[in-house]
């Protein structure tokens, strides 16, 4: 289901995807199937997202990133692409950042470019993610840092 009043320009959504209301998919995205991406969310052309995704509200997905398989992305997460942004100037090549299978990140965390979040790992809720975290690993804080649970 892609509501009425989201514009998405990709053909490459997968069956059972759910998009809702003001999003914007760019032309070239891909996005696998059963997904549900909240109110409020960019996904732009050079995006991969897997099957089985929760992108909650709020949320930009900016060229270079990948989101593996049954990823949960809290509201308002906030990913980055470029380390040094300037306004008119482009990097010739955006990082790479990959949120591996199973991954979950909380609210309002930041993800840093060329970060790779492993699988099952868990990203609390505001935390500022600076360098990849290890599979099932769980990170909080600013920067966001190894906690036992």
């Amino acid at each position: 289901m892609i509501h009425n009043l989201s514009d998405v320009q990709s053909s490459n959504i997968g069956y059972n995807t759910n998009i809702w209301q003001f999003c914007v998919v760019l032309a070239k995205a891909v996005i696998g199937e059963n997904c549900n991406v909240c109110s409020h969310c960019l996904i732009e052309n050079d995006v991969i997202i897997g099957d089985n995704v929760t992108i909650k509200s709020g949320v930009q997905i900016w060229d270079g990133i990948t989101i593996e398989d049954n990823v949960f992305i809290g509201p308002n997460v906030t990913f980055t692409n470029d380390k040094t942004p300037r306004s008119k100037i482009y990097p010739e090549k955006f990082l790479k950042t990959i949120i591996r299978n199973n991954a979950s990140i909380g609210a309002n965390a930041t993800i840093l470019p060329g970060v790779i979040v492993g699988e099952f790992a868990m990203i609390g809720a505001g935390s500022v993610v600076t360098k990849s975290v290890e599979p099932h690993t769980t990170v909080i804080g600013n920067p966001a840092r190894e906690v036992k649970i």
